[in-house]
C-alpha cells in the first residue's frame, strides 16, 4: 500500500503577491496552465528539529546545503488517510525530495515500533540517518490553503499560490485540525514557481509586466524569526513579505 516518490533537480521560485497581482496573474495564466487535479486544497505540515532549533537556523544562514524533514497531509487525516514523510534537500538551487508515502496509522506504528512502511526502506534509511544526526522531534506545525496550476503544454511546469497561512507551536498532530496564528496581512499570497529547467520567457515577460519579482522566503523561517520569540537576522529583509 505504501510507495515512495521521489523528485530531483527541481527549481523553485518565490514571490509576494498582493491580491491585485493575484487576480490579474492569474487571469493571464489560464491561457498556459491549468488547474491540477485539485483545484484548491488545504496541506497540512509539522517540521522536525532539534531542542536547539539548528535546522532552521543553519537554513535562515543560507548555506549552499540545506536539509528539511517534514510529514505532510492534504487536510486533518484520519487513520487510514494518506500522509507523506518527506525529506527534502537543497543545494544551490536544486530541490530534490524523497518522499514516503503511507496511512496515518502506519506512520504511527513506525513512530512507536521503528518498522519501516512496506517498500520504502532506501528512504527511510535516508530519514533514519537524517535522524541519528540531528536526532529532531516535532517542532512546528505550518497550514495553508494551496491552488495548484499546471502548464497545458509543459505538465513539469507548475505554479502554486498559497494563502492563510497560519502556524502552531503546541498541539503538533496532524489529527488536531488545521487552526493555528496567521503569518502574513489578509490578501497577500505566496506564489512558488516548480521548473525542471529555465522559466519559460513567455512567464518571465509576464512577471516583469505585473511587477513581481522574486524574494528568498521560508514559511518556517519566517514564523521562526518573527512569531516564535527569536529575532535572529531580524535586520535581514529576505524574509520579509511585501508591503
Amino acid at each position: 500500500m505504501s510507495k515512495t516518490t521521489s523528485t530531483f533537480k527541481r527549481y523553485e521560485k518565490k514571490f509576494m503577491l498582493n491580491n491585485d497581482q493575484f487576480l490579474s496573474i492569474s487571469k493571464k495564466l489560464e491561457r498556459y496552465m491549468k488547474p491540477n487535479r485539485f483545484d484548491k486544497y488545504t496541506i497540512c505540515n509539522i517540521y522536525y528539529d532539534t531542542d536547539t532549533y539548528e535546522i532552521i537556523r543553519r537554513s535562515i544562514d543560507k548555506p549552499v546545503f540545506k536539509e528539511k524533514l517534514r510529514l505532510r497531509s492534504y487536510g486533518t487525516p484520519e487513520r487510514d488517510d494518506q500522509v507523506f514523510f518527506e525529506l527534502k534537500k537543497k543545494f544551490n538551487r536544486e530541490v530534490f525530495k524523497r518522499r514516503v508515502s503511507l496511512s496515518a496509522e502506519e506512520f504511527d506504528n513506525y513512530l512507536k515500533c521503528g518498522s519501516y512502511p512496506e517498500g520504502a526502506k532506501q528512504v527511510m534509511d535516508e530519514i533514519e540517518y537524517f535522524k541519528s544526526l540531528y536526532n529532531p522531534h516535532p517542532a512546528i506545525f505550518i497550514a495553508y490553503e494551496r491552488t495548484a496550476l499546471v502548464g497545458k503544454e509543459d505538465s513539469s511546469l507548475r505554479i502554486t499560490f498559497d494563502e492563510n497561512i497560519r502556524f502552531r507551536n503546541d498541539d503538533l498532530s496532524l489529527s488536531k485540525g488545521d487552526y493555528g496564528t496567521q503569518i502574513l496581512p489578509e490578501g497577500q499570497y505566496l506564489m512558488e514557481v516548480k521548473i525542471n529547467e529555465a522559466m519559460p520567457i513567455w512567464l518571465s515577460r509576464m512577471l516583469n509586466e505585473e511587477q513581481i519579482f522574486p524574494i528568498s522566503f521560508s514559511k518556517y523561517g519566517y514564523c521562526y524569526q518573527n512569531f516564535m520569540g527569536f529575532n535572529v537576522s531580524k535586520t535581514n529583509d529576505d524574509n520579509q513579505p511585501a508591503a
